[in-house]
């Protein structure tokens, strides 16, 4: 989807877009479609754009309150908010169209709009998003390859308030400010080839640990993947640790070059487990060998209690590990990092039996708009009156008519070496 010449829209308009992360912390909050001379809200799809217009959505000049800034609790779940339209959120004060929120709906994307709108043809086609931080305050200061992704959801985009997993050993933020940004890439069925990026103003709150994070590394595609004839994971080609998130499509400065066909996604196609990603620190592993697609070892896990003892005799020595400069890391637990496509016999190994290790996900919560995370289950909610069913059903006719053709000839490239 091609960024739209005009700039003045009628209200609906505005409503029927693609979502976007929606928070006063975040830079670009109250840009509209007048504010630039092209459309740049912060829903708008980033695609084939230099870097001076995707990075930060071009919404460096637009920065938040020095004051709004998102905590993140470490350890627990943090509640974000995503939506079509401003005014789909409770911060609707400041939208151009006022409330437009969904009463009997709270936790809809898209009020009024089919599924199409959020780029998705139901709940399993839905293909993730991730928060990721840098260890800076100074936004101008941030480049690509500064940020870790710590929390990954995978029904994102799918429900308005999304849950995220913060770490437990997510180090503090130097004078309590850091920055994050809210990062998506939708189905190829479901639209044109795009990312979303919405950055943040973030601070982390409750640490337990200043362990920094580890130099985070571009991902790989690793998962099973029918779609290019790879019916079984390849652990050995997985990136492990932290991560990079995935810069996709743009006409510079890309770190994914993933074809038309074959977008890159925040899931198991790419080794970002559902929840914190708790394997990113410095001292989460002992080994991690070199990916490839004939890589058969697997990473070794850095032994918890030779970690917490090494934690122990530091503090004895009134000296602690240096907070990160320009990486993010997080520490891992043995099935903290393993996601779903991963045997447990391919495990990376860890001295920890795996059924001591702590859950990816926080069970309690601490979020700030107090909302259960709603699960696939609860797709029955979207379940909408006849008039909308019959809107859904249009739009994915819509859909199906358009959609990519999947081209094998075009996709025989992403599974070589890199």
């Amino acid at each position: 989807m091609l960024v739209c010449p005009f700039r003045f829209f009628p209200v609906s308009f505005l409503i029927h877009t693609p979502s976007a992360l929606w928070h006063p912390s975040m830079w670009g909050f109250n840009v509209t479609a007048q504010t630039f001379d092209y459309d740049n809200r912060p829903v708008v799809p980033l695609a084939n754009m230099p870097f001076s217009k995707w990075w930060f959505h071009n919404h460096l000049s637009y920065p938040p309150h020095p004051d709004d800034v998102f905590e993140l609790s470490a350890g627990q779940n943090v509640t974000m908010q995503i939506a079509c339209n401003k005014g789909d959120t409770t911060f609707y004060a400041s939208s151009e169209g006022g409330n437009t929120q969904q009463s009997g709906d709270p936790n809809d994307v898209c009020p009024g709009s089919p599924m199409s709108a959020y780029h998705t043809t139901g709940i399993n086609d839905v293909k993730g998003c991730a928060l990721a931080i840098a260890y800076k305050s100074d936004a101008s200061q941030v480049q690509p390859a500064d940020f870790t992704v710590f929390s990954v959801n995978h029904t994102c985009v799918w429900n308005r308030y999304t849950d995220f997993g913060v770490p437990q050993k997510m180090p503090p933020c130097e004078n309590g400010k850091c920055i994050c940004s809210f990062f998506w890439i939708h189905s190829a069925d479901s639209g044109s080839e795009q990312m979303y990026m919405n950055a943040f103003q973030c601070n982390v709150s409750n640490s337990i640990s200043t362990v920094g994070l580890a130099t985070p590394s571009v991902a790989r595609r690793c998962g099973a993947d029918p779609a290019n004839g790879r019916q079984d994971p390849v652990p050995g080609n997985c990136t492990w640790g932290a991560k990079q998130p995935l810069y996709w499509f743009q006409a510079e400065q890309n770190n994914m070059f993933e074809g038309t066909y074959s977008p890159p996604f925040y899931n198991d196609l790419y080794n970002f487990a559902d929840g914190a990603q708790n394997d990113i620190f410095q001292d989460s592993y002992q080994n991690i060998p070199v990916p490839g697609p004939n890589q058969t070892a697997l990473p070794v896990l850095a032994t918890p209690g030779a970690v917490a003892a090494a934690a122990a005799a530091a503090a004895g020595n009134g000296t602690t590990t240096p907070l990160p400069t320009s990486t993010s890391a997080v520490e891992g637990s043995p099935s903290a990092i393993l996601p779903s496509h991963v045997p447990l016999s391919a495990a990376p190994l860890s001295a920890a039996p795996l059924s001591a290790a702590p859950s990816a996900t926080p069970s309690n919560s601490n979020s700030k708009c107090k909302r259960k995370r709603s699960t696939p289950s609860d797709s029955s909610r979207r379940q909408a009156p006849a008039e909308r069913a019959i809107e859904a059903s249009f739009a994915r006719k819509a859909v199906d008519r358009h959609r990519r053709t999947l081209n094998m000839k075009k996709r025989s490239d992403i599974w070589k070496p890199i």
